[in-house]
């Protein structure tokens, strides 16, 4: 089994639909032990939902935004007898409503920044918190959506997802020495709830599912999921700062 032995982080589980789940419920059957992260409202959703999984993993609180959630992290895994970290799965996003949908002259910074900080500088800040608990070997994969060029209707997040892929490179180059691997996961559209939230969504599937060479399942996580076990696992050892798009070739192509 790839992640045999390994014990692995996993952010951003809400329900089984979304993506952070499979990719949870693909590491947990590729051998690796899990704890998940919850926050706010949405927390006693992921502890529900990690009771589908198998072991019923743990949930910590951790809102990405708040320094005490942070500088609790590592000592809390360390209670759960985590002595270190060989995988952490980020899969966090938010953008308040004016970020979405109306253009780029709609949110004003307050809006703006939360976005950035929740979608963006979280990176930074996960790793940041587990990096007592990494070792050589160690691996981030984040979730992504391709920020090489502008959606309709993404305006803000857009922004945010390549502020992320650039914070990627330069942790990948900043842990490098440290044997630690930093790499994201270009996804295309997949019918979650974060999914949902983004007006116009579904002029994403309907071109996703026409254009993508190889075709592409907005109701199927699973594509995903496994790149992210693979990346995960140690056979990508000398794979990092990159972007594997997972969305059926849809980059590739033009209009």
């Amino acid at each position: 089994m790839l992640l045999e032995g390994k014990r692995v982080l996993v952010t951003g589980v809400l329900t089984d639909a979304s993506i952070a789940y499979a990719v949870a419920a693909r590491a947990a059957e590729q051998g690796a032990e899990l704890v998940l992260t919850g926050a706010g409202r949405g927390l006693p959703l992921t502890r529900r939902t990690a009771r589908k999984l198998p072991g019923a993993p743990p949930v910590l609180e951790l809102d990405v935004s708040d320094a005490d959630h942070l500088s609790a992290l590592a000592p809390s895994l360390e209670e759960l007898g985590w002595g270190r970290v060989d995988g952490v799965v980020h899969a966090i996003g938010f953008a308040p409503k004016a970020c979405l949908g109306s253009g780029m002259f709609t949110a004003g910074w307050d809006d703006v920044s939360v976005a950035l900080q929740v979608s963006a500088y979280s990176l930074k800040a996960l790793t940041e918190a587990v990096l007592p608990l990494l070792t050589r070997g160690s691996s981030v994969v984040g979730l992504d959506f391709d920020a090489s060029v502008a959606w309709p209707a993404y305006d803000w997040m857009g922004v945010a997802k390549a502020a992320f892929e650039s914070t990627s490179r330069y942790l990948a180059r900043d842990l490098g020495s440290q044997g630690i691997r930093v790499n994201l996961v270009a996804a295309g559209p997949i019918r979650t709830m974060a999914g949902k939230s983004i007006p116009g969504f579904d002029t994403f599937e309907k071109v996703w599912t026409e254009r993508a060479p190889l075709g592409w399942d907005v109701a199927d996580a699973e594509p995903v999921a496994r790149s992210c076990v693979a990346l995960l696992s140690d056979w990508f050892p000398a794979t990092t700062g990159e972007i594997v798009h997972v969305d059926g070739g849809f980059h590739a192509v033009g209009a």
